[in-house]
């Protein structure tokens, strides 16, 4: 019974991942979006490090391998496209274009994300001036970049309310990266978990500003279970032990506290839902969207074998990831195959990830509630 169970459910991603899939629900037309606004990190940016960091630093992102699946690097942290590209896809508009890239289309939205950003403001979270670029590329700093940008192109405030509510606005994935700077500076669980009010409150004001502003279409992303992820697996393997994993090899602690977060996270999305009944306000469920991935990677056109292994990366091993040789450094290498990969360098996806990921979250049961359609010619493979 369990094994016709599990066939039933991995045939019904497979079509999922192969088929078109049209959005019910309440209040979601894609028909009538005409634009995207993204604010977030890595996750989302399709180029707004690459155009700001400092020559000699992020360079890998700037070559190859980085891009290789496209031709060529775009500045997005993959081999390839990411979830927001295959969602601007498939609600027929171009690809949104990174907010500091100069002579850009800006007609049909905006990526203010930045790879590297957190949502708590570094300065307010860790009491310091973090050295970095992204440093002041909070969500605080990219709303600010987001209202200056409707204030320059849209006249009056009806006109930027109008221009708004046509829109469709993704507050996130972010969040992930105030809890990875603390984890890569060894902090325990514990301690970490203490952040999560903040990052979770940080959101949920973003979202109200941009509801504020006129929106009335809000996708809050969670966090993904990064227990999973070869760089964490990779960085705990010489203390962790048999009982720290699950069935699947990653770490039970981490993807619990990546559970806490999305729990705190999707219960104030519930409440701003609630208190914004105008507005179509939805979660986007990284976590288990991700598990349902993982769990069915042979269904869905994956190599099972190499589930948690970088694709591009060094050590070979169970993970090929090396905090030393990452990704584009020397004695790194790409693999042969990108799409038969989930993990592209160890933390971010593939572009092959990424388009299954979007197809389970936007086509499927894990944006809650389903609050997009796709026009039937976007819907396609």
């Amino acid at each position: 019974m369990a094994s016709s169970a599990a066939f039933l459910l991995a045939l019904s991603l497979l079509s999922l991942f192969l088929c078109t899939c049209h959005g019910q629900g309440s209040g979601g037309d894609g028909n009538g979006i005409t634009a995207i606004y993204s604010l977030g990190d890595s996750i989302t940016d399709t180029g707004n490090l690459a155009k700001e960091a400092p020559p000699g630093m992020f360079e890998t992102i700037k070559h190859l391998p980085y891009g290789v699946t496209l031709g060529n690097p775009t500045g997005r942290c993959s081999d390839g496209l990411l979830m927001i590209d295959f969602l601007a896809q498939d609600l027929g508009l171009p690809f949104l274009n990174p907010y500091l890239g100069k002579n850009k289309s800006f007609d049909h939205g905006v990526n203010f994300a930045v790879a590297g950003a957190t949502a708590v403001d570094p300065a307010d979270q860790f009491n310091i001036t973090v050295p970095m670029p992204f440093a002041s590329n909070s969500l605080k700093v990219q709303l600010r970049w987001f209202k200056d940008f409707l204030k320059s192109n849209f006249g009056t405030d009806q006109e930027i309310r109008k221009r708004v509510q046509s829109s469709l606005v993704l507050v996130g994935e972010i969040g992930g990266n105030d809890y990875n700077y603390e984890f890569f500076a060894d902090k325990p669980v514990a301690e970490v978990e203490k952040l999560i009010p903040g990052v979770v409150k940080t959101i949920i004001d973003a979202a109200k500003e941009v509801l504020d502003m006129g929106a009335k279409r809000v996708i809050i992303p969670g966090n993904f279970p990064i227990g999973c992820v070869p760089g964490y697996l990779a960085m705990n393997a010489g203390t962790a032990e048999p009982a720290d994993y699950d069935a699947y090899g990653c770490l039970r602690d981490l993807n619990r506290f990546a559970a806490k977060h999305n729990s705190r996270l999707q219960h104030a999305v519930t409440e701003l839902q609630a208190s914004r009944p105008g507005a179509s306000v939805a979660y986007a469920d990284y976590f288990n969207s991700f598990l349902a991935l993982l769990h069915n990677a042979s269904s869905l056109g994956f190599d099972a074998a190499s589930t948690r292994k970088a694709c591009c990366g060094a050590g070979g091993g169970d993970y090929n990831f090396d905090w030393r040789r990452m990704c584009g450094f020397a004695g790194a290498t790409a693999c042969d195959e990108p799409s038969a990969y989930l993990s592209w360098d160890g933390i971010h996806m593939t572009q092959a990830a990424y388009r299954a990921m979007s197809r389970l979250i936007y086509h499927g049961k894990y944006l809650e509630p389903q609050i997009l359609s796709f026009p039937e010619k976007y819907g396609q493979t």
